[in-house]
């Protein structure tokens, strides 16, 4: 008895004892895994704040909270800015780029996800199925069951929320796993605030390089045409637009006129005459100030015009206004899915546009200054020429004529009354030339042949590579009556077209003469000539002008190579 009672004594300490051991290992593990988890909630910290590119903080946020509850499936909701009850982006972690797409459209806001949006607070279900918000999941969903959901806040806005399913272990979440997972969002707001300033200050610093590249490219005399393509097209590329487009106001007219567009389907919409009302730039101008639309294709504001945004999403324009009022809307377009125009990109814009519409301003107002310099050169070369080179032309002439009495052989007068008659051709020409001069360029119908000759010359040198030589000869601008005058320079501009697109040519002479009641003109280029079969449509169309003045149209290949077109037609006498 005494010794079985000693035995009993000694054992009960030892139990005890054991029992103190397993829990103060339990406690150790505890505190081990605590630490390893307050470890790995920093490590996930610094390495959300490292970066500064937003869609890498986002990505880096959702994939940090994953690993830290061990969570078999994640995803980060932005809620978009314009309806705060919808998200503009979903980024889901833990699903395979095949399971997104048999899924379908990703998650806008409603059921379990809407919840978290109307009320930003932590939420945590065992069982997803079992709240009232919850309408079940779309097909080929992978099965959730456990859900833990917390908002991020950036300062005092809720910029979006963490969403994780499905613990790992078939196990729930718990305190400990909201706790961490709300101290990785306060951490992410921070970042998301860190990466928007940044992304503020890169997107600022692009606005400035574009103005200061148009106020270069004014400063070194480029023309308004360049202007505008540099206007669109720095927009397009800070803003990544797939669109660009400018319009401008009609003179005389409410209407507007899209005289630039780059990009997706620019063709649709190039040139097209809009009116205000019932056209997204219209509405930007009766609006006064810049307007969004999520969907401009069915955007109720735009009821006029052909069907022209197919394949198009998200539009904003822009009114372009100086002291002197409205000089044109600036229009940006994503494709079809695209993110929406933010207001942090929409911002900028609207001083960006107003520094474009005083850069076509002074484009305008410097075009004006050179056109009248022009016309002041003009009428001064016409004066020079009037006043000395006509008149000193006039005493020569008269000095042939008076010299006649003294010459006794007949060709010696046959030579002087030709010398004459020369020098009243000559006359006849300067005053011709004058006539042209003090043209002034106010459009087609009053500007001389020799002007809209050489413009056409000028117009098609970009597509030809080169600038062909021009000669004129005789009376060019007063002997050709205006119908004659349209059809000469729509026959150069076709003849020119023509070597550009098939001769091959490496130059090209133009001249045009008015003789003896007639006008040629002749387009020689030095290229490939005319192949046998080739299309002669636009032939064609030159040799029925000709047929319809009552001349013609010859082409031959001069020395074997290049080709010369020779149009021929007679001129109304009187």
């Amino acid at each position: 008895m005494g010794e079985s009672g000693v035995e009993n004594s000694e054992s009960l300490p030892r139990l005890r004892l054991d029992e103190l051991l397993d829990e103060l290992q339990v406690r150790i593990n505890a505190v081990r895994g605590t630490r390893d988890r307050v470890h790995s909630l920093l490590e996930a910290v610094l390495s959300v704040g490292r970066e500064l590119d937003l869609s890498q903080v986002l990505q880096r946020i959702v994939e940090s909270a994953v690993l830290l509850v061990d969570a078999e499936y994640g995803a980060l909701g932005v809620i978009d800015e314009e309806q705060a009850e919808r998200l503009s982006q979903f980024l889901p972690v833990g699903m395979t780029e095949e399971q997104i797409a048999a899924i379908g459209p990703l998650p806008s806001g409603h059921g379990i996800l809407g919840e978290l949006i109307r009320h930003p607070e932590p939420l945590r279900l065992e069982e997803i199925s079992d709240h009232p918000a919850s309408y079940g999941f779309p097909a080929n969903h992978p099965p959730m069951h456990s859900f833990l959901g917390v908002p991020i806040r950036v300062r005092d806005e809720v910029f979006g929320n963490i969403y994780l399913t499905e613990k790992r272990g078939g196990q729930k979440f718990d305190g400990e796993d909201e706790t961490v997972l709300s101290t990785l969002a306060v951490a992410a707001g921070v970042a998301i605030e860190n990466a928007r300033l940044y992304e503020e200050s890169r997107l600022r610093q692009r606005w400035l390089e574009a103005n200061s590249a148009i106020t270069s490219g004014l400063l070194s005399g480029i023309d308004g045409d360049r202007v505008l393509e540099l206007i669109v097209d720095h927009a397009r590329g800070i803003l990544n637009a797939d669109l660009g487009a400018l319009a401008v106001p009609v003179d005389g007219s409410a209407d507007l006129q899209v005289a630039l567009a780059t990009g997706t389907d620019a063709e649709s919409h190039r040139g097209l005459v809009l009116p205000r009302e019932g056209s997204f730039v219209g509405a930007a101008i009766l609006a006064e100030e810049t307007i969004t639309s999520a969907e401009v294709a069915k955007d109720p504001r735009v009821t006029a015009g052909p069907p022209r945004w197919a394949g198009l999403g998200p539009a904003i324009a822009v009114p372009m206004v100086t002291g002197g009022g409205v000089r044109g809307v600036l229009l940006l377009a994503r494709v079809e899915g695209a993110a929406a125009f933010t207001q942090a990109e929409a911002a900028p814009l609207l001083g960006f546009a107003g520094q474009a519409a005083v850069a076509m301003e002074l484009a305008e107002r410097r075009r004006d200054a050179e056109q009248i310099a022009l016309f002041e050169d003009r009428d001064r070369i016409a004066r020079d020429l009037h006043d000395l080179a006509i008149q000193r032309l006039f005493a020569t002439g008269m000095t042939l004529q008076s010299t006649l009495r003294f010459v006794d052989r007949p060709e010696g007068t046959e030579r002087l009354l030709r010398a004459v008659d020369d020098l009243d051709e000559t006359i006849k020409i300067i005053r011709s030339t004058i006539f042209g001069l003090r043209t002034h360029d106010a459009g087609p119908a009053v500007q001389g042949l020799r002007v809209r000759t050489a413009r056409a010359i000028e117009e098609a040198a970009p597509a030809l590579g080169f600038t062909a030589s021009l000669r004129m000869e005789g009376l060019v601008d007063t002997d050709v009556p205006g119908n004659v005058r349209d059809h000469v320079v729509a026959v150069l501009g076709e003849a020119l077209a023509n070597v550009g697109r098939h001769a091959q040519a490496s130059s090209a002479d133009v001249s045009l003469v008015v003789r003896s009641g007639e006008l040629t003109l002749t387009v020689a280029d030095n290229g490939v000539g005319i192949p046998d079969g080739g299309r002669r449509s636009g032939l064609r169309n030159l040799a029925e002008r000709a047929q319809l003045l009552g001349g013609e149209l010859t082409i031959d290949a001069p020395s074997g190579s290049g080709t010369r077109l020779v149009w021929r037609v007679p001129l109304p006498v009187g």
